[in-house]
């Protein structure tokens, strides 16, 4: 009997109670025992339904992932800006009208090729001059050098000639036959002799034409190196990005008049967290990509900052990429990948298969029944929507992902009961579809 004719003869029983009183006591007590069993009939029902509602086995729609022994790594992802891995701004030295250009914007270049001239006339009549200069100064030097060693010569044979006349009075003197005075006058001409020898060395005269000599090579080098900077010579291979000035304007020497970039190779440049600077080291592999163009290019992280930007306090990590093509442009936001740190033959599941936090974590598998199981798991490093596991499982075990917080509410009596429907995973097509 239903709850439903349960209720549909209590209440026709306040009719036959009607009926009842006018039989007298007996009817009376018949009606209480009908309904005393119609009561009892009704409670015995509806604890029946209610014993089967909460023995009903509850059925989940799930979808499930599998935990695969793989290589698993720890990716540290941010914004970064490219730059050419050489770049340079060519200043002139000099202040002079440009003569012409040899290269345009785009031209490819090499170290020492000449890219521009400016004008020099000025520059080669100094040199003109000096040159005269200098070869004035060099006779001047030879000069002095032959007199300097003549005058040598003639006061060392001006000393010995001296030396023997003091000699030979000083032997006289003594021996009776020379005067004093002839004695006192040797004397005074060999100091003499000596004085003008000791002159003749020292060669004033050369050091002068040599001074001479000296500050017109330097001011002949100074045209020299003033007409070398009228070249305007590439530093580096690379091509040309800029030319802002053209010929016949004035070159000067507080701005560039043309930039040349080595883009055979990009520096990836971007400011990260402390903690995630801490795992990464000159040499980890890395990679650069940029939105809307299919791939990425392989590279490395070439550097690590020791030190905290004061602004942001981030570090500087750059990433080094080969450019092939060179479709990889200088000035362009892309998005840089480095892996600071791999881990062959790892257990990894589905991250949404991962329930819990702060360590506290399990995930809910299914047997080969399809009955869910809830275990406690450890978890490792994160790779995209991958997690490790690094306590738990084993390999092979089916996880639920899509539904796997809705059964880890269930009690444990429930949990064992539940019944699994596993669907397949909606393609995203399917979803579009369902949308519409």
């Amino acid at each position: 009997m239903n709850g439903d004719e349960n209720t549909m003869q209590i209440s026709k029983l306040p009719i036959d109670f009607q009926r009842g009183s006018q039989r007298g006591r007996e009817g009376r007590w018949a009606f209480g025992g009908l309904l005393g069993l119609a009561l009892t009939a009704s409670l015995l029902s509806w604890g029946c339904n209610k014993s089967e509602t909460a023995e009903a086995a509850p059925t989940v729609t799930v979808q499930v992932g599998s935990a695969e022994n793989q290589t698993i790594e720890r990716k540290v992802m941010a914004e970064a800006t490219l730059y050419p891995l050489e770049q340079a701004s060519i200043v002139p030295k000099i202040n002079a009208p440009i003569k012409k250009f040899n290269v345009n914007r785009g031209s490819r270049v090499h170290a020492g090729d000449v890219l521009a001239e400016l004008e020099n006339q000025d520059l080669l009549a100094t040199k003109q001059e000096n040159e005269g200069n200098y070869a004035q100064a060099e006779a001047s030097y030879q000069q002095a050098t032959a007199k300097a060693e003549q005058d040598m010569k003639l006061a060392k044979q001006e000393l010995d000639s001296a030396q023997k006349l003091y000699d030979n009075r000083q032997a006289l003197y003594k021996e009776g036959a020379a005067s004093a005075k002839d004695a006192d006058d040797a004397s005074v001409a060999l100091t003499q002799a000596r004085n003008a020898y000791e002159l003749a060395q020292k060669q004033l005269d050369v050091k002068v034409a040599e001074a001479q000599l000296a500050a017109a090579k330097g001011k002949n080098a100074e045209v020299e190196a003033g007409l070398s900077y009228s070249q305007i010579v590439s530093p580096i291979d690379g091509v040309v990005t800029d030319r802002p000035a053209n010929p016949g304007e004035m070159a000067s020497s507080s701005a560039p008049i043309l930039t040349v970039m080595n883009v055979s190779q990009v520096i990836a440049k971007t400011h990260i967290d402390q903690q995630e600077a801490a795992t990464l080291k000159v040499g980890d592999a890395a990679s650069i990509s940029v939105a809307g163009q299919p791939g990425s290019v392989k590279g490395k992280v070439s550097l690590v900052s020791p030190a905290l930007d004061p602004n942001s306090t981030t570090v500087e990590v750059w990433v080094q990429a080969p450019n092939p093509g060179e479709r990889l442009k200088p000035g362009s936001d892309v998005q840089v990948q480095m892996v600071a740190q791999s881990i062959p033959h790892a257990i990894a599941i589905p991250a949404e298969a991962l329930l819990g936090s702060n360590g506290d974590n399990s995930v809910i598998i299914l047997d080969n029944d399809n009955k869910p199981h809830k275990k406690k798991v450890k978890a490792g490093i994160r790779d995209g929507g991958e997690v490790q596991i690094t306590e738990g499982l084993q390999g092979g075990e089916r996880v639920v992902t899509v539904g796997a917080f809705a059964l880890s509410q269930e009690d444990d009596p429930i949990l064992a009961k539940t019944t699994v429907q596993v669907q397949a995973p909606k393609m995203p097509d399917e979803d579009d579809d369902d949308d519409e």
